[in-house]
């Protein structure tokens, strides 16, 4: 799990557990729950390094709440494993507040694991709107937006003004210059993250949502993909394997190796998080000053983008739901936001950092993720998301692959998704 991209390689879970927490058993003799108390905070790969100063600003105003920071595993998967095999311990959990990945929201408020919270506490009208669907179920908030993200179209600027085309807005000019331009000058077309991992969800997800279709509705209750939107979107990525623009090895393709590609200079466009245009714009990149940024493009126009990022949760467990609540609110509150993308490299959710002459500056990208980020959408909502993800992957992959055709791929998507959504 990263810190600096949303989706794929994950996004990182914070559990605040008690600072006096030493063996699973301790809490059970500590007193019954109070409002507030010292807290642990356990991450999962700040590769940044910048959270122990944000800590350290709470710590030196709350002398009576201070946060430990106690690191978790770097993968998603086994965060999210390790965190729902202790939340299933019920009076024993060791959790106290939880920085979950967005497509965990609903699993879970489902379950019951995470409290309802009161959004009066919060300054939910400060952040860019969609990120606050991410963090409700059943209309109800669950979870505070913490850090956000949207998939972005990488090009290659220096190549396209020598070829007197603009960055491509529809599938159909992504398409003809993937096709057209890049062989000239050696490259590959365009690549995303298709492995069959999170990653290839959400950048199915997103070709199904730039066409007008959907996945799920109703809370994972409905199935929607059975469309001819759907459809399109995943022919849209099998054509492109199928006719070359999209490299076969780009079916081994996770956030960082896709990065990888972009920034060795061997693709003209990529799709990926925000993180890859800094990495890619940094000092000895073979392409510094060479790239630009757009919003992903869809068959008629500008398309959209998965939501990634995580939202910050309190466990229904908490022994000290004040604290965990006062200490969300900190979090989120604008001067730590503006260090979550000055120091940590992070999208924050506030929307008027978007507009910051200085932070503009320094992060020029940011007009084109807002743009992103107001038109995005969350993955399916479900309370057996990763069940879903799963079959995503899987059946997405085949189509890529030319196992399958894209329409084939849609009916197998439905009967799978209902099969999960019966369980």
């Amino acid at each position: 799990m990263r810190w600096i991209h949303a989706a794929g390689r994950g996004l990182l879970v914070l559990v605040v557990i008690l600072t006096g927490y030493v063996a699973s058993g301790a809490r059970a003799d500590e007193g019954p729950a109070s409002g507030r108390g010292p807290m642990t905070l356990a991450t999962a790969g700040d590769l940044t390094g910048y959270l122990g100063s944000v800590l350290d600003g709470w710590n030196r105003t709350h002398p009576d709440e201070k946060v430990t920071l106690v690191e978790l595993p770097d993968s998603a998967d086994e965060t999210h494993a390790q965190m729902t095999t202790d939340l299933r311990a019920g009076g024993r959990s060791r959790f106290d507040i939880l920085n979950i990945d967005v497509s965990w929201t609903s699993e879970f408020a489902a379950h019951g694991w995470i409290r309802p919270l009161d959004r009066g506490r919060f300054p939910l009208g400060s952040f860019l709107p969609p990120v606050v669907d991410t963090a409700t179920y059943d209309r109800q908030l669950y979870a505070v937006p913490y850090v956000t993200n949207a998939g972005l179209l990488l090009y290659r600027k220096d190549i396209l003004a020598k070829e007197g085309v603009d960055p491509p807005r529809t599938w159909a000019e992504l398409e003809r210059a993937a096709k057209t331009i890049a062989p000239k000058y050696g490259l590959d077309g365009y690549a995303g993250q298709f492995l069959p991992y999170e990653g290839l969800t959400v950048n199915a997800a997103e070709a199904v949502y730039s066409a007008g279709g959907s996945i799920l509705g109703d809370e994972g209750e409905r199935v929607t993909v059975n469309s001819t939107a759907a459809r399109e979107g995943i022919d849209f990525l099998a054509r492109g394997v199928r006719e070359g623009w999209i490299p076969k090895q780009a079916l081994t393709f996770k956030e960082e190796e896709s990065k990888q590609a972009f920034q060795d200079g061997r693709l003209l466009f990529l799709r990926n998080w925000p993180y890859a245009y800094v990495g890619a714009s940094a000092k000895g990149s073979p392409v510094s000053g060479r790239i630009g940024a757009v919003p992903l493009p869809g068959p008629d126009g500008p398309g959209r983008s998965v939501l990634g990022g995580s939202n910050l949760a309190v466990s229904a467990h908490a022994r000290h739901p004040d604290s965990a609540a006062r200490l969300i609110a900190y979090l989120t509150s604008e001067r730590v936001q503006r260090q979550v993308l000055t120091r940590g490299a992070l999208p924050p959710v506030r929307a008027d950092l978007y507009e910051d002459p200085a932070l503009v500056r320094e992060f020029p990208y940011l007009p084109t993720l807002r743009e992103s980020l107001r038109t995005a959408a969350p993955r399916p909502k479900s309370p057996r998301y990763d069940q879903v993800s799963l079959v995503v992957q899987a059946v997405v992959h085949d189509a890529m692959t030319g196992h399958e055709t894209p329409a084939a791929a849609v009916r197998r998507l439905a009967r799978e998704l209902a099969a999960v959504s019966s369980r």
